[in-house]
């Protein structure tokens, strides 16, 4: 099934191989057959992960690098010393996007994700879709299953995989079938505007035979498709919603017809727009209703997607990967359906040019929260940029704390807690571990 040309006939050295997609390439890579090691700028769990199944992870950006071909992510600067050296050695340079791309052509059908919001939710969903369908599937995602992690192989007929848009990265890839569940402003320092950021996705949506959108969504609905999904419009709607805890059940339609009732285990509305996706993109395959219930059911959520990782001073704490206005507004609506008390925000803007860009829209969201906490920047791969920094978000909210350590945070949320609350902490950088590492694991 793979040619010799991509995996046994090369060798390959990642560049920014400890991020949670580029470790999962680097893990199929290895799988089938190719010689494969990489470097990384801190240690971390994917690194220990790859590690253990026998992959050679640096930490020292001083290693020769011996390996054809240099995979690298958009994290890594042009004029990084190690791709100096792999310029001058003659090595062959690809990006983690053209990578992905290439891996997808080794399969007869490709079902890739897209959107602003979600993809790494309705990937994970489309994967438990096809295993309890018994396909024979490999999948690659941007996150963590709460089960399977971001990587898991059952086989070389299909190939699952999330589609970013930053950097255009997601027109690499050639899909047999593409899922756009939103577009959004976001990513705005790689498009000209608005104008320039759809007509990305449609270019990414022209290169597929089947395209399903959400047709509630103003901007993905024009886009020329095949299928559509959503709570008011499109061909599979869900309706009969009802909620439990901000579990939902409801059942989906198709085309006007009642097929199957599905009670969702992950909390959060946002999970039933995802599951209408992938029930939708599932029946291009020919899938039945059942198999996609079976599967949307055994699907218990991703990590850092309103995930409970313990407690503190006596009150929950949960993390959320939110990180753009809307997904905030989402977590947030979660997170005080579910709560007795009050939901403490703490979020950490991840890069400058999102905060200085949708700086009116995360005013907006996060005033609507009691006390909330800014914590300083997760500036990933963006310089200092003083009107998109954390401080310049908390300054133009009255009620909002800056906080810049572990210790800061922790002192000013137990001095605030009462019984009934939640803490709620969003954001896409290191705010995670953070929280981790000052709360009490859940109880098993």
């Amino acid at each position: 099934m793979f040619s010799d040309k991509l995996f046994h006939s090369n060798s390959f050295y990642f560049l920014g191989i400890g991020g949670v997609s580029m470790s999962a390439l680097a893990q199929l890579a290895h799988e089938k057959g190719a010689r494969v090691r990489g470097y990384d700028a801190s240690d971390g769990p994917f690194v220990r992960k790859l590690r253990e199944n026998g992959i050679e992870v640096s930490l020292n950006g001083e290693q020769e690098i011996t390996e054809d071909t240099v995979v690298y992510t958009g994290a890594i600067p042009p004029n990084n010393l190690q791709m100096d050296a792999a310029r001058r050695a003659g090595k062959r340079l690809i990006s983690r996007a053209e990578f992905l791309g290439a891996v997808a052509e080794e399969y007869p059908h490709v079902l890739s994700v897209a959107g602003c919001h979600g993809k790494t939710s309705c990937t994970a969903m489309s994967v438990h879709i096809f295993r309890s369908a018994g396909r024979e599937f490999t999948c690659h995602i941007g996150g963590e299953d709460s089960e399977f992690g971001n990587y898991y192989c059952a086989g070389d007929r299909y190939f699952i995989t999330e589609a970013c848009e930053y950097q255009r990265s997601f027109l690499s890839l050639k899909s047999e079938c593409a899922v756009i569940l939103n577009i959004d402003r976001d990513h705005m320092e790689c498009y000209r505007d608005e104008a320039d950021l759809i007509a990305a996705f449609s270019q990414f949506a022209k290169s597929a035979k089947t395209v399903v959108v959400n047709a509630d969504d103003t901007r993905a609905r024009e886009l020329a498709h095949t299928a559509s999904f959503g709570l008011y419009n499109g061909d599979y709607r869900a309706v009969d919603l009802r909620a439990e805890k901000e579990k939902y059940s409801f059942t989906v339609t198709e085309r006007g017809i009642p097929l199957v009732r599905i009670r969702l285990r992950a909390a959060g509305k946002v999970y039933v727009y995802n599951a209408l996706a992938a029930f939708a993109a599932a029946r291009s395959y020919g899938l039945s209703a059942q198999e996609i219930k079976r599967g949307l059911e055994q699907f218990r959520g991703v990590k850092r997607r309103f995930e409970r990782v313990g407690s503190l001073c006596g009150v929950p704490v949960i993390c959320d990967y939110a990180h753009h206005p809307k997904e905030l507004a989402a977590a947030i609506q979660t997170a005080k359906a579910a709560s007795n008390g009050t939901v403490r925000v703490v979020f950490q803007p991840h890069t400058y040019s999102r905060t200085k860009d949708l700086m009116e829209e995360f005013v907006s969201v996060l005033k609507e929260t009691e006390n909330p906490i800014i914590y300083k920047t997760f500036a990933a791969r963006e310089a200092f940029d003083g009107a998109g920094s954390a401080y310049a978000l908390c300054a133009n909210i009255p009620e909002a704390r800056y906080v810049q350590s572990p210790e800061q945070l922790k002192a000013r949320l137990c001095g605030a807690l009462k019984k009934g609350d939640i803490v709620l902490v969003l954001g896409a950088g290191d705010i995670y571990e953070i929280a981790r590492s000052l709360v009490l694991p859940p109880k098993r």
